[in-house]
């Protein structure tokens, strides 16, 4: 049997059929029922409907496996489990709810702190795109072909890539500090970014400032490195899952390729 083959399976078919719930929720008339969480971050009902799909059907198949999911309550059991589940049932709520289509859908499978598989679903174009350890990343399009993709080889004249609703200071310092390297930026929603990125359409992504959760990042993280890139932390360290803090204090960066200038002293 492959590696991995029955949980990249079992999460293929609970994120189509997630996607296919958010799209009928997203194109409905009806109200999102939008609520404001603890964090003072959205959450709709699309968000409620898609994490239960995907969260039964893991434990389900997988009863061993942990999960951290940004809408199931956190009871710290995962961090006594080597394989964990990590999931945003919908990532760029706040897409969803300005109706802009750059949301997503994001699962993720970290094995002794590592991610191993990573599925990010597009539903507006519905477009899934995953990686699995060793094996490379793909994408499997809207026409049912699935492809293999690789991030760009340029040097210079970069498209770079920073979130539509949260942009620091410290973003737009490194943009500014590399303006000669930077020909276009690039605002986009959701871990989307990624996406563009592992399939060469833009060259850097990063977010420099605390705001982020192991959800966000996780399947990012995979995609990116088995399509060629490079996603670490801003020191160029990588990111070690499964934490009890699942925040992302450091922010990260992305990139087609490694270079030293794009990385804090």
């Amino acid at each position: 049997m492959k590696l991995y083959s029955k949980e990249f399976a079992i999460a293929k078919e609970a994120i189509i059929k997630a996607s296919a719930a958010v799209m009928d929720v997203y194109e409905s008339s009806k109200s999102l029922d939008i609520e404001i969480k603890n964090d003072n971050s959205p959450v709709t009902r699309a968000d409620y409907i898609s994490n239960k799909i995907i969260v039964d059907q893991l434990k389900d198949a997988f009863p061993s496996y942990g999960i951290l999911s940004e809408e199931t309550n956190d009871d710290k059991s995962r961090l006594e489990k080597e394989y964990i589940w990590i999931i945003d049932p919908l990532d760029g709520t706040k897409d969803f709810i300005k109706h802009d289509d750059e949301f997503a859908i994001n699962i993720a499978l970290a094995k002794n702190g590592e991610i191993v598989l990573g599925l990010i679903m597009v539903p507006v174009i519905n477009e899934l795109y995953y990686a699995i350890k060793g094996k490379g990343s793909y994408i499997l399009n809207n026409k049912g072909e699935n492809l293999k993709i690789k991030v760009s080889n340029k040097k210079d004249n970069l498209i770079l890539a920073i979130s539509r609703e949260h942009v620091s200071k410290k973003d737009l310092e490194f943009i500014s500090q590399n303006k000669n390297l930077i020909k276009e930026v690039k605002k986009c929603g959701s871990s989307y970014k990624s996406c563009l990125l592992a399939k060469g359409e833009i060259d850097v992504q990063l977010k420099l400032a605390p705001g982020s959760k192991e959800w966000d990042i996780a399947p990012c993280d995979l995609l990116v490195s088995e399509a060629g890139g490079v996603f670490s932390k801003p020191n160029s360290e990588k990111y070690v899952y499964n934490k009890e803090d699942v925040n992302n204090y450091d922010g990260y960066i992305a990139l087609n390729k490694s270079r030293k200038e794009f990385y804090e002293r």
